[in-house]
């Protein structure tokens, strides 16, 4: 087996046993390699590798979006707003090809990324800020 071979294994294995946890931390890292890879490729005037990685930013947004129970907590409206805002601020910087706009999506996901790797790895959670993404 190859290296490619390997490591997409390795990544389906990953997915398959991680947490849901584990899962939402993989999300995030994953949408703030997009949103990096975005900005890179609009600096770079590559649109097609832009609208590649934004369109999978988006998806990831959605992904997100769809897993929320904002009736779970007090905070889940906001939190589903700000979805909802990233979500529609990425589809238009994907239109009109502004990386500042991404860079600012990326600026909001930060945060929120790291508090979420800080919760999952809290004593008792069984679980680690590893990750495979790629």
């Amino acid at each position: 087996m190859n290296q490619t071979a390997l490591l997409a294994k390795f990544r389906r294995e990953s997915l398959a046993t991680a947490s849901p946890a584990q899962l939402l931390t993989m999300l995030y890292d994953r949408l703030l390699l997009d949103l990096d890879r975005a900005v890179a490729a609009l600096e770079a005037g590559d649109k097609p590798a832009a609208n590649e990685q934004l369109g999978h930013a988006q998806e990831i947004i959605h992904e997100l979006r769809c897993s929320l129970d904002p009736t779970v907590w007090d905070g889940g409206p906001r939190l589903l707003d700000l979805y909802n805002f990233l979500y529609g601020e990425l589809v238009s910087a994907n239109v009109t090809h502004d990386a500042d706009r991404v860079a600012a999506c990326r600026a909001l996901v930060q945060p929120l990324r790291d508090a979420w790797h800080q919760a999952a790895a809290m004593p008792g959670t069984g679980v680690t800020t590893s990750t495979a993404v790629g």
